[in-house]
């Protein structure tokens, strides 16, 4: 009995609420606005590290592959499409091919081997 006396009451509450908050959760009002501005921003630093993520693989990948390049002695490293490179090769050659292969490489934006050094 009590239950069927509640009902207009408990319904009515829901209504309201559902009234009352729709517009504070709807996609463009300011209150979700920060949100969607965040999660957009996190999705385009994931997207960002894959890509680098990515290009220092293949990059290092490319190096080990080729008989001509010391692959395990040249550091990796990419930071917004930009590779550098790091440690001691045998010559010059081996330095200028190592850049030349990591500018072929998808995505890569510039090479920075300031870092990269010659034995010789």
């Amino acid at each position: 009995m009590t239950t069927k006396k509640n009902l207009p009451l408990v319904l009515g509450a829901s209504v309201l609420s559902v009234v009352l908050t729709g517009p504070a959760l709807a996609e463009g009002t300011p209150a979700v606005q920060p949100m969607m501005v965040a999660a957009e921003t996190t999705l385009n630093k994931a997207e960002d590290v894959v890509t680098d993520t990515w290009i220092t693989s293949k990059v290092k990948s490319t190096f080990l592959a080729d008989s001509n390049l010391s692959g395990i002695d040249i550091k990796v490293e990419t930071n917004k499409g930009v590779v550098s490179l790091s440690g001691v090769v045998a010559t010059s050659a081996e330095r200028d091919l190592a850049i030349a292969k990591a500018k072929e490489i998808k995505g890569v934006t510039a090479v920075s081997a300031d870092a990269l050094k010659t034995a010789d």
